[in-house]
């Protein structure tokens, strides 16, 4: 066996193609968005809710405009919805938390020493030869012979039938059932949490609730479901109560309703799960949450969105 082994006799191996070469996936892109470029006045609109309703910062659409007052827009006046040319719609930058390499996880439990995770090879440098021999034992047989004239001898037991058989063909890839497009939104992707702990009054529907109702009592605390920049603070959309609006970026807002204070300003930036608010009843007849998302300025359910409770 170790004269075969060190045997320098060429002998060709034969070569098994394994596996279909991996195809990389598409990256994901941002939501299309699909808003108009103008919108006509409506006698009950106000700046705020045309804002909230097409997904824009009521500043920068008041800016777009030249109105110099947020309340002097009349039925029938059509308003940009758009940044006019040069001017660009305001950016949420959120820095993302980077590590300097992939961690390895398990349980507690686990027993035995963390093995690191093997380096990256730069592209283009090869794997270097290795010019020492591997000085393993194997039982006599005539195919492990052959094995070792070959130089294929590798750290387990031979090869069986089905190993030595061409794999099939890689399936495509599927996506698991139930993922809607909140999971995959490209550079517009939103982690949410939920921005209240309470029982759900009310859940979403497009007819009659565009958001959900979260039961609380009077100062509980209200947080920011996702990171972003608070865009409205007030009392000025009508059946909202004092109400918070947060931008996180250009497809989606949050809106959190009725609150009794409000502890954040226009402009201010936010994180996830800072306290924005104190559960109220303004504008409702008991203490609770009204939560909303919108996506380019459409309500969509949040349930779908949040992750399990």
């Amino acid at each position: 066996m170790t004269l075969a082994g060190c045997s320098s006799r060429p002998v060709q191996a034969p070569v098994i193609e394994r596996a279909p070469p991996a195809v990389a996936q598409p990256a994901a892109t941002p939501a299309a968005d699909t808003r108009p470029d103008a919108y006509i006045v409506r006698r009950s609109d106000t700046l705020y809710s045309i804002a909230l309703d097409h997904g824009l910062d009521y500043k920068e659409l008041a800016a777009w405009n030249n109105l110099d007052n947020a309340s002097r827009i009349r039925p029938g006046q059509q308003l940009r919805l758009k940044p006019p040319a040069g001017v660009q719609e305001a950016p949420v930058t959120v820095s993302p938390v980077t590590s300097s390499g992939r961690l390895e996880t398990r349980p507690l439990s686990a027993q035995g020493p963390v093995r690191a995770e093997p380096a990256t090879r730069p592209p283009g440098v090869e794997e270097p030869i290795k010019s020492e021999p591997l000085a393993r034992k194997l039982p006599y047989s005539p195919e492990n012979v052959a094995l070792l004239q070959r130089g294929e001898a590798q750290a387990k037991p031979p090869p069986g039938p089905a190993e030595l058989a061409p794999a099939p063909a890689a399936a495509p890839r599927q996506e698991p059932a139930g993922k809607t497009d909140a999971d995959i939104d490209g550079e517009d992707k939103v982690e949410w949490g939920w921005p209240a702990q309470g029982k759900i009054l009310a859940g979403f529907s497009e007819a009659s609730n565009k958001g959900l109702d979260i039961a609380g009592k009077l100062g509980e605390p209200v947080i920011a479901s996702a990171p972003g920049r608070v865009v409205y603070s007030g009392s000025g959309l009508r059946g909202y109560g004092k109400l918070v609006i947060i931008k996180h970026n250009k497809t989606y807002l949050s809106a959190y309703a009725h609150n009794k204070d409000i502890l954040v300003k226009e402009g201010q930036s936010v994180v996830k799960g800072q306290k924005i608010a104190e559960i109220g009843n303004t504008d409702t007849d008991v203490p609770k949450l009204h939560f909303e998302i919108r996506k380019l300025g459409k309500p969509v359910d949040p349930a779908r969105y949040l992750p399990p409770s």
